[in-house]
């Protein structure tokens, strides 16, 4: 598949977004953000985390909580869609209900064309027919009720008892149920943020073709490297630096992420030889402003004779050093105005993921937890690094949760020797979210002698210690509580999906982390990108069946 095509849709506005600054009472998210999304372009949303990736597409959508102020402004499409990383759904909501309020409008738009039709006779009859038709047409509405029965079977929804409540399906499931609402609707502008959390390959593969066919605006930020390379026309990167992704303060790049990794380790560089290079100069100048009259003409003393000459060309010296400390100076103040800012260090994952075990580490044989997990075998030594996979509902999580004592087997048996076993969740939770990041992790960590501070991990920014848990970003708290994990140094680490909601370039470290962790680590991904680099043994599970 490619991600140069586009197909724009005739009369369909694009998104345009103008000096977007927002900020919230603790702090600011974003700052003077201009994009100009056209209909046919698939544009993904980069940055580390806490760059305001999530907060972009909440303000272009009209879903800023009341205590943030926002600036600028946000021309959009009327017909604009948002599915965040939780779906929109009550959950008590049937499956068939959110199916039939998706397809009702469109229904409603055909049975105003027909209704329509009856009364063209009259100026006002015409031009309500013509507005009828065109958001028909828009949508391709006389075609939604097929859309709606062919995505929840491709989605694999077509299993799922249409009475069943919302709140009773797994993640995964109702990721695939909000997808199938707007592979019905077919929105002209639509905002994805993390959509492929939760989904497996098939899964994934359906949404990637419905983008790529999709001709109106698309707005999405994602983790997912292969989804980014697979169907972006452009990258924007609201961390971009300094100078931008161009050199002049640009934050656009035409192609997907892996055009756009070396792209950005230029800019990076760019960004730091310019700092270097105008310092320099910034310390010459100051020097210059401070010159004195021996480095113009050598001071000696002057013959009876020429007592006048001297006291002349002294005059002269004192000019001459006069004007050039002035230019100095004018020159000192344009480069200390026009200096870039100091280039940040980037934040570097500096921890170790396990501790050195040694031995076995886990045992178990005809492993079963009735309706979501059968497991024949499963042996595990230190330093062996297992991947798990499995499509939606095979029992990953599952499995995790048994081996770390989260959750009991209904059968078989299991020994895990492990002296340390630590997990991190899909959606890990904190006990108090209003206490900052740093006394958060300060209570995990406190009985365990010589664990690292939190700064020494390079997981979360030193400006972020002090922010109450529930402001962080989604990555930011998986972050955090990664930083809990790996603080206990387990012999036994437990990962389910560790590069959702992350940096792109945290999970490009967590990677090269793994490579080397001397401990055991059982990992269960979707991430297409790690597993296609994954040279360690795997184990793939099958769904329940009786």
């Amino acid at each position: 598949m490619s991600s140069a095509s586009t197909r724009p849709v005739p009369g369909v506005a694009p998104l345009v977004v103008t000096g977007l600054s927002v900020s919230f009472p603790d702090r600011t998210v974003l700052s003077g953000i201009d994009l100009l999304a056209q209909p046919g372009r698939r544009i993904g949303l980069v940055g580390e985390n806490g760059a305001g990736k999530s907060t972009l597409l909440r303000a272009v959508a009209g879903r800023l909580p009341d205590r943030a102020r926002l600036a600028g402004s946000i021309d959009a499409p009327d017909d604009l869609v948002l599915l965040g990383q939780e779906p929109p759904f009550r959950d008590t909501d049937t499956v068939a209900e959110v199916l039939a309020l998706t397809l009702a409008p469109l229904r409603t738009a055909v049975a105003d064309v027909e209704r329509l039709a009856a009364h063209l006779d009259t100026d006002d009859g015409a031009a309500a027919y013509e507005r009828a038709l065109e958001l028909a047409v828009a949508h391709d509405a006389w075609d939604a009720d097929r859309r709606a029965t062919v995505a929840a079977a491709r989605l694999g929804l077509d299993g799922i008892d249409a009475d069943r409540p919302v709140g009773t399906l797994s993640g995964g499931q109702r990721t695939r149920l909000a997808l199938a609402t707007i592979m019905t609707t077919r929105p002209t502008c639509l905002l994805l943020d993390e959509p492929t959390n939760h989904l497996d390959d098939d899964a994934i593969e359906v949404l990637t073709q419905f983008l790529l066919d999709l001709p109106g605006v698309v707005l999405l930020a994602s983790h997912d490297r292969v989804l980014l390379d697979d169907v972006c026309t452009d990258l924007v990167d609201l961390d971009a630096g300094e100078l931008g992704t161009d050199g002049s303060g640009g934050r656009r790049f035409g192609g997907g992420w892996s055009a756009y990794e070396a792209a950005r380790a230029d800019a990076r560089r760019r960004w730091e030889e310019t700092y270097a290079a105008q310092q320099e100069e910034i310390a010459r100048l100051r020097a210059a402003t401070r010159i004195g009259t021996g480095t113009i003409a050598h001071d000696r003393g002057p013959t009876d004779g020429d007592k006048y000459i001297y006291g002349f060309k002294g005059a002269r010296v004192e000019q001459t050093l006069s004007r050039r400390k002035k230019d100095a100076q004018r020159r000192l103040e344009v480069a200390e105005r026009e200096q870039v800012r100091k280039p940040a260090a980037p934040l570097r994952f500096r921890g170790d993921l396990t501790s050195a075990a040694t031995g076995r580490l886990v045992q178990a044989r005809d492993v079963v937890v009735d309706g979501r997990l059968r497991l024949p075998r499963l042996d595990l030594a230190a330093g062996e690094h297992l991947l798990v996979k499995g499509a939606n509902g095979a029992g990953k999580s599952t499995l995790l949760g048994v081996l770390s004592g989260r959750l009991a087997p209904t059968a078989g048996t299991l020994e895990v020797t492990a002296r340390t076993v630590r997990e991190l969740t899909q959606d890990p939770d904190v006990a108090d979210p209003t206490r900052s990041a740093a006394a958060t992790y300060d209570d995990a960590v406190r009985a365990l002698p010589g664990a690292p501070a939190l700064r020494d991990l390079g997981l979360l920014h030193p400006r972020d210690h002090r922010t109450p848990v529930r402001s962080l970003s989604v990555g930011q708290r998986r972050r955090l509580l990664l930083a809990v994990a790996i603080a206990a140094a387990p012999d036994l680490l437990l990962l389910d999906e560790p590069t959702n909601h992350v940096s792109l370039a945290l999970a490009g470290e967590l990677e090269d982390a793994l490579a080397t962790a001397p401990g055991g680590v059982v990992l269960a991904s979707h991430d297409r990108w790690l597993r296609r680099r994954w040279e360690g043994p795997e184990l793939g599970l099958a769904a329940w069946t009786r």
